[in-house]
């Protein structure tokens, strides 16, 4: 191309040389037009620069690229408490019981299920039923009789339900081949006659189902049960059995399956299917619950908001496997939801995360708890992911607590809502061999104002992190300049920490800025400011997207938590670098073969072209610069009368 231009003053247009009055004129053309404010100015009314702002965490994980502001209180994933705008703190703190009996006997097995009887919490370490004391923090085993030797079920519990039968309650525990059940006298009685997978508790008549989809029910505890209605399904589908209302607002008893929902018929002692059907799945339907009057059924990841209507069912999905998901490694499969007084929470098994590796078709070890029973008979073999409890508030997801790395590869077990066992409102939960729990709070509870939880001193976990979505300004193909970023912080000190870190471009590295305590903060809390990359070289940052993750942490107090209020980022957006020119044709003249009626008509035909046109001409310093252009603008394309000689000034833009 650059041996198409010989002369000074010359250019080189579609296919033709024409000679100049004078040199080319260039200017960058690439550029945004100014902004417009109306009203009063804002933070985002910078010519210059341009905002984006991090302040609103109630929208939950789950985007991994954002799409625009609404996005903007949105993560991809985090640890840390969403729940209120301008308040990212820590966690709830979660702690394990001991697993030892009074005299210090370790015990050993998977959690197969958790209940409770009054104000005395109830677990299972495999087949041995417990009870646990919080004076000693320990466990006593249940028996079989008063003073007798010490309880075990045949095989492992697989369904677990506290109900009120003839005015006292009981825990009733199912084990496939039949079920058992123990007052506050922790004596345990065992019904081997009746094969039970799941239970359930309607019309005053404890309820159960076997793996074959017989239902039988009881009006009496220790009486012989009554078959009712098989569902009309295989072997091995029912995966629940729980309450819920149907169109006309009564309560029915509910049977979920690997295929979808089925709802019982008392008076005809019949199944009929409802509206509610899913292509096969082994975890449709595991561990469904109703809460705030709808039914809530997990497939897989995902979870189905199910609103049984008089003329049609609505159903909606809601999963955490909404929008982008969630990362890998805390992928898998929903085991069990239960509902508390502000939340629905799901335990997420990531056993079966990718690259689990999928085992033979064994039973569940596992129980479940009141109003929300059932479990898989699948299992896979261990994996490196982690499992996690997670939960909706009818706004966004948040993650409330995820299983240690050390052990990752072990699956939730079961979970239950209750204020047995420390006499305030708690999540229970098992995982490898451990019974956890975390404090709830029973109300919307804003940070600031959190001192105490039902006189119990609000504590917090260790560490948290949290990511933003990848901010690409709408724009991926352009280049963008982060120029600064600001997060303001409250409660920082030497202890109580915020470590700030950045990536572009997709890339699993962050680049770590600082880490924010009183001492950077200086005497007074409020904004830090992070000049990029360096204060010392305040360049900027090149960017086609970027996130920033912060990691919370706090010392040895554990009712002290950082609080980030805000994250701002200053940018601007930066085009490529495209050159328009205008330059002034000489046409009074021959040049190179044409005259100037031809060379007019040349350059109306680049004129009138739809394609680009190629544009060469030689620079200052002697060089050649090749561009392809459109034309823009064009004077003195046509004159009057016969002479065709004159000149003609366009200008060319590059797109």
């Amino acid at each position: 191309m650059a041996s198409k231009v010989v002369e000074d003053n010359e250019i080189y247009l579609g296919g033709t040389y024409y000679p100049l009055n004078r040199p080319v004129q260039s200017v960058l053309a690439s550029i945004y037009p100014a902004k417009v404010t109306i009203g009063d100015t804002t933070r985002d009314s910078n010519l210059r620069s341009s905002i984006i702002s991090w302040s609103d965490w109630r929208g939950g994980i789950g985007v991994e690229r954002m799409q625009g502001a609404s996005d903007a209180d949105r993560a991809w994933y985090s640890t840390c408490n969403l729940r209120h705008r301008h308040h990212l703190v820590l966690p709830a703190l979660s702690t394990p019981t001991t697993a030892q009996e009074a005299d210090d006997t370790p015990i050993q097995g998977q959690i197969t299920f958790i209940q409770d009887l009054g104000t005395v919490l109830y677990a299972g370490y495999s087949t041995a039923p417990y009870y646990y004391s919080e004076d000693n923090d320990r466990w006593t085993r249940v028996t079989t009789s008063d003073g007798g030797s010490a309880h075990s079920f045949p095989a492992d519990p697989t369904d677990s339900i506290t109900v009120r039968m003839a005015g006292t309650d009981y825990v009733v525990v199912a084990f496939g081949s039949g079920f058992a059940y123990f007052s506050s006298s922790v004596v345990v009685t065992q019904n081997t006659s009746t094969a039970t997978r799941f239970l359930t508790y309607w019309d005053d008549r404890l309820w159960g189902i076997d793996v074959t989809g017989q239902l039988w029910y009881t009006l009496t505890i220790g009486g012989t049960p009554v078959n009712d209605a098989k569902l009309p399904v295989q072997n091995d589908y029912v995966t629940d059995l729980f309450v819920g209302r149907d169109a006309t607002g009564e309560q029915i008893i509910y049977a979920a399956t690997k295929t979808g929902l089925y709802a019982h018929d008392f008076a005809n002692q019949r199944w009929v299917e409802t509206q509610f059907q899913l292509p096969f799945h082994n975890f449709n339907g595991v561990g469904s619950v109703r809460w705030r009057d709808s039914i809530y059924t997990p497939s897989g990841l995902g979870i189905y908001k199910y609103i049984n209507g008089s003329n049609n069912a609505v159903i909606t999905v809601m999963g955490p496997d909404r929008d982008d998901g969630i990362p890998a490694t805390y992928r898998g499969t929903i085991k069990q939801l239960v509902g508390t007084h502000t939340e629905l929470i799901a335990a997420i098994d990531a056993t079966t995360a990718p690259g689990a590796q999928a085992a033979t078709d064994i039973p569940w070890q596992g129980g479940a708890t009141s109003g929300s029973s059932a479990r898989s008979q699948d299992v896979v073999a261990a994996s490196s992911g982690q499992s996690s409890i997670v939960a909706w508030n009818d706004v966004g997801w948040e993650t409330k607590w995820t299983a240690p790395a050390a052990n990752a590869g072990k699956p939730v077990d079961v979970m239950l809502v209750s204020n047995a066992g420390k006499g305030d409102y708690r999540l229970w939960w098992g995982l490898d061999g451990q019974v956890y729990s975390q404090l709830i709070p029973f109300d919307v509870t804003n940070p600031s104002q959190l001192v105490a939880v039902e006189g119990t001193d609000y504590a917090y976990e260790a560490s948290g992190v949290h990511e933003t979505p990848w901010f690409d300004a709408q724009q991926t193909e352009v280049d963008k300049l982060a120029i600064k970023l600001k997060v303001e912080v409250q409660d920082a000190s030497g202890d109580e920490t915020v470590a700030v870190s950045y990536a572009t471009n997709y890339s699993t590295t962050y680049t770590n800025l600082t880490t924010i305590t009183s001492t950077t903060l200086g005497a007074t809390e409020g904004t830090q400011t992070f000049l990029l990359p360096t204060p010392d070289s305040p360049v900027g940052v090149s960017f086609r997207s970027i996130k920033f993750k912060l990691t919370l942490a706090r010392g040895s107090t554990t009712t002290k938590s950082p609080d980030v209020v805000s994250v701002t980022l200053e940018y601007r957006k930066k085009l490529e670098a495209k050159y328009g020119h205008t330059v002034e044709v000489d046409l009074n003249s021959q040049y190179k073969g044409k005259d100037p009626m031809q060379l007019r008509s040349s350059l109306v035909s680049s004129i009138e072209s739809n394609t680009l046109q190629e544009f060469t001409f030689r620079d200052d310093s002697g060089g050649t610069r090749n561009y392809y252009v459109d034309v823009t603008s064009a004077t003195g394309i046509e004159y009057t009368g016969h002479d065709e000689r004159g000149s003609s000034r366009i200008t060319l833009v590059e797109p």
